[in-house]
């Protein structure tokens, strides 16, 4: 036997409610949210602000003064994108279940959002570790640097 259309629009009216306080919920959440990395140096750690910005640098234990200035950019570019990428998939995280369909009203199918076409393609990726760097990641730029941190 089916519902009477009032008793399943009350419940999708209930649901809507508790979505939009949901809603309303994560985003003070990720209004005030932050992320920091390291470079893999550990030289730098950078901080991502709620919409990806770059929020704070710092210099850890005056390594800065033994780097080259390619070796310090590519360490702060390094740390800012891996912040920015942790904000990223945190945003994916907190967002997600608004999307999916409703499980008490069959007719709310939810919808689907292309995370690599809002944040790149690199938010969808498994971070790949390098057994020899102890679990790091080797970061693609380290590749174009020379011994001396010279390209």
């Amino acid at each position: 036997m089916t519902e009477p259309l009032e008793k399943r629009l009350e419940k999708a009216m209930a649901e809507l409610q508790a979505a939009q306080e949901a809603v309303a919920r994560t985003e003070r959440e990720l209004r005030t949210a932050s992320f920091a990395a390291l470079s893999s140096d550990r030289a730098v750690r950078a901080t991502s602000g709620p919409q990806g910005e770059l929020t704070g640098i710092e210099f850890l234990e005056n390594k800065y003064r033994d780097m080259s200035p390619q070796e310090l950019a590519a360490s702060v570019l390094e740390a800012a994108d891996a912040a920015r990428l942790k904000m990223n998939r945190h945003v994916m995280q907190a967002m997600a279940p608004f999307a999916e369909p409703s499980s008490n009203v069959p007719e709310l199918k939810g919808f689907e959002l292309d995370w690599e076409r809002i944040f790149g393609p690199e938010v969808l990726r498994e971070d790949e570790e390098d057994p020899a760097r102890g679990g790091r990641a080797v970061p693609a730029w380290r590749d174009a640097l020379g011994e001396e941190g010279e390209d």
